[in-house]
Parts: C-alpha cells; sequence; structure tokens
C-alpha cells in the first residue's frame, strides 16, 4: 500500500499552486453528502475549515459500514469545536462565515435558520459569499421528508434497477451521497466564476432525490425510445452478447465482454472459437443478442476449463475488455493503483485504530500529470480551534475563556 502524499501530511512542499488556494470553505457537515463537497474543494487545494459540534461529528465513532466515512472524506480540511447554542460559540460561527468564500451545510430544513446560519442570514453579512444547501429534495412537496441515500434509491429507481426482480437491492457505495457532494461542489465552482464579474455570490441546492433521478435519468429514457421498462440490471436485455461474469476453472469469477462486430472476431480467434466466428447466426451483435442464452450457455460451458489468469492474459494482449472480481481490500495491492499512487496513506483520527496509517483513494483525477494528494491528514476533533481562533483576532485569554466556557473545544 503506497501512494503520494502531499505538503503537511509528509514534509514535502508543494510543486505548484492548487487551482482553488485562497479560497476558503466553512462547511457545517455530517455523515457524508456535505463532507464529499468539502473534500473536493479542500483536494483542489481550499482552505476547509470543518466545524463539529463539542462532542465532535458523529461519523468519528460509526461501526461497520460507516467506519470509514470520517478518514475518507475529511482530509484536507481544519477541525473547530464550536457550541453553536452558545452566544460566544455562535459568535465564532458568524466570524468564520463572514470571511468566507463558500459555506456549505447538510442539516436538515430550518436547523441553519434557527442559529442565522442560513443563506439568507449571512448573504446580509456576506454579499459575495456562495452557500451550498445540501438536500434530501430540492423544493417542492417532498422537501421536508428526511432522506438517506437509501431511501432515495428506494424511491427512484436505483435499488429496483440494481437488485433482481422483487428483490430491490441499494448499490454497494453510498454513490447519491458521494454523487450529491461532487454536484454541490460544480455548482460552487460555477457560483465563484460567476461572482468574478458579478461580485456576488449565489445560493447552490443539490439534492440527494434529483441526483438519484440524474442517475437512471437512461432507464427513463430507453423507456421514452422502445415503449419498454427497463427491466433490473441482472435481468436487462443486453446491449451486447458477450457482456456478462463467468466462472471459470477453480470455481474463479472474471467478468468478459465484446462490444463490438470486431472485438466478438477477435475474442473467437483469440480463443479458438473458429466455428462461432464462421456461423453467419452469429455475424453481427444484435443476431448474437437475439440469441444472447443459448449462445452464453454455450460460452460457460466451453469457458469452465480455462483458468482466470490465462483469459485475462488472452484479454489484456488482444485489447478486450475483462475485468477480475475484485474486493475493496484487495484494491490496497493493485499494481495499478500502487505505481500510479492512486492511494495515500492518511492518519486515522478516533476509534481503537486512532493514530495508525491506513490507505485512502484519492481524487480521481489528475492536473498536469499530478494527483492531488494530502496535505492534512483528517483532523483530530478540534485540532485547528485555537489556531483558527487566533486568526479572526482572539487573543489567549479570550481563546481561554470561549474554553471555560464550553463555548469551543
Amino acid at each position: 500500500m503506497s501512494g503520494t502524499n502531499e505538503g503537511a501530511a509528509t514534509g514535502e512542499p508543494q510543486r505548484q499552486a492548487l487551482p482553488l488556494a485562497g479560497i476558503r470553505v466553512v462547511e457545517f457537515t455530517h455523515m457524508v453528502m456535505g463532507p464529499t463537497c468539502g473534500l473536493l474543494l479542500a483536494d483542489l487545494g481550499a482552505e476547509v475549515i470543518k466545524v463539529e459540534p463539542i462532542e465532535g461529528d458523529r461519523t468519528r465513532h460509526l461501526l461497520g459500514a460507516g467506519a470509514g466515512f470520517f478518514p475518507m472524506f475529511n482530509r484536507n480540511k481544519k477541525s473547530i469545536a464550536i457550541d453553536l447554542r452558545s452566544r460566544e460559540g455562535l459568535e465564532v460561527a458568524l466570524c468564520l462565515c463572514a470571511g468566507a468564500d463558500v459555506v456549505a451545510q447538510n442539516f436538515k430544513p430550518g436547523v441553519m435558520a434557527k442559529y442565522g446560519l442560513d443563506y439568507v442570514s449571512l448573504t446580509t453579512l456576506n454579499p459575495g459569499l456562495v452557500y451550498v444547501d445540501h438536500m434530501g429534495f430540492l423544493p417542492g412537496p417532498y422537501e421536508h421528508r428526511t432522506a438517506l441515500d437509501e431511501v432515495v434509491q428506494m424511491m427512484g429507481g436505483l435499488a429496483y434497477m440494481t437488485g433482481r426482480p422483487g428483490d430491490p437491492l441499494r448499490a454497494g457505495s453510498s454513490v447519491n451521497d458521494i454523487m450529491g457532494g461532487m454536484f454541490g461542489a460544480i455548482g460552487a465552482l460555477a457560483a465563484l466564476m460567476q461572482r468574478r464579474s458579478t461580485g456576488r455570490g449565489q445560493h447552490v441546492q443539490s439534492a440527494l432525490f434529483e441526483n438519484n433521478v440524474f442517475l437512471v435519468g437512461q432507464h427513463m429514457l430507453q423507456y421514452a425510445v422502445t415503449g419498454e421498462p427497463a427491466a433490473p440490471m441482472p435481468e436487462r436485455i443486453s446491449a451486447w452478447a458477450l457482456y456478462d461474469v463467468f466462472t471459470v476453472k477453480d470455481g474463479e469469477q472474471i467478468f468478459l465482454a465484446a462490444v463490438s462486430d470486431a472485438q466478438w472476431k477477435t475474442f473467437c480467434a483469440a480463443l479458438g472459437f473458429d466455428d462461432l466466428l464462421a456461423d453467419p447466426a452469429l455475424a453481427t451483435n444484435n443476431q448474437r443478442v437475439r440469441l444472447r442464452p443459448a449462445l452464453l450457455a454455450a460460452l460457460r460451458e466451453r469457458l469452465a476449463a480455462w483458468p482466470a489468469a490465462e483469459l485475462a492474459r488472452l484479454f489484456e494482449t488482444h485489447g478486450l475488455p475483462f475485468a477480475p472480481i475484485v474486493r475493496p481490500e484487495a484494491l490496497y495491492d493493485d499494481p495499478h493503483l500502487q505505481a500510479t499512487g492512486g492511494l495515500a496513506d492518511v492518519r486515522l483520527p478516533d476509534g481503537e485504530r486512532a493514530g495508525q496509517m491506513a490507505g485512502a483513494a484519492l481524487f480521481p483525477l489528475a492536473i498536469d500529470g499530478q494527483r492531488l494528494g494530502v496535505r492534512l491528514h483528517p483532523p483530530t476533533l478540534g485540532e485547528h480551534t485555537d489556531a483558527l481562533l487566533r486568526s479572526l483576532g482572539y487573543d489567549a485569554p479570550q481563546i481561554a475563556a470561549l474554553r471555560d466556557r464550553s463555548a469551543v473545544a
């Protein structure tokens, strides 16, 4: 497990200024959606200040499927712990927002307004502010419902498409939360660009449900075009005949595909299936799709004795699509990720393994050939409270007084 950490995390200087250097983001976020927005802006170079309650973001201590939330979505951020229910703590939060370029939040409707930290309130204080609301639903009949990734997957058609008929199944990642945060970041970047000419900030809204509808939009249009409802992915009518998972020698599994007539010819030639190549009933993709059940049965029988590694070698040699079936934990040993710096070590800030290092997936793009690395490890609770208060003009006695009153931690 190796990767490229940059800046403060490794002691190495940045090779060049990152795109969002000089932008200050204040985030009032928890769980995945809001923190993802802040993560992307932070990875791009913004100073992102995570405002946490005195007791800390709840994701610091989640078990099971939530154990990776905090270290994954909170690197490159600073943590300040504030009690917003106290007058002094709220003053600190307002002072942070007054000097921010972006404020992001993902709490229930009405929570931020209760503290005067909503868009309308803050724009009177900071007219150039870009404010990103991460929501369950955009304004409308559903806007007051409580939304979760799984909720919108169920009501937005994604769980239906992922599972088998009669067995809706959520996707195997927090896809709407993560993409909702991505769209929030995209909206923030667009608003920052427009602010250059107008001088004014904007209100950006990103919602889980609408994100989910965007994800299944292709299936909606499939119905509009064909008049036939899209079948769940396990039962779908594939656009290609060879496009499936095969169980091969020793019970190993591998995904194999040929998505053009040229690839079909290459596949048959590479594996010595001359009879299939010569069969006029299999000459075109659509012909093969119409015969797909029988063709797949025949291919499963022919491929059953092949080692997965040999199939992978042949497919790679001939430029055909293939994939081993890999579990998430096995990606730590992936040679491509190791060679390209796709993983970087981060310090685990809380829990039983606090202080240990673990590999985290980096922002999946490169700028000028460089990956966006880890400048700051996921922060411990309130790790940057004193430094941030000093930057706001608080002196040592004032900071001590705030701590005595439990307004900050």
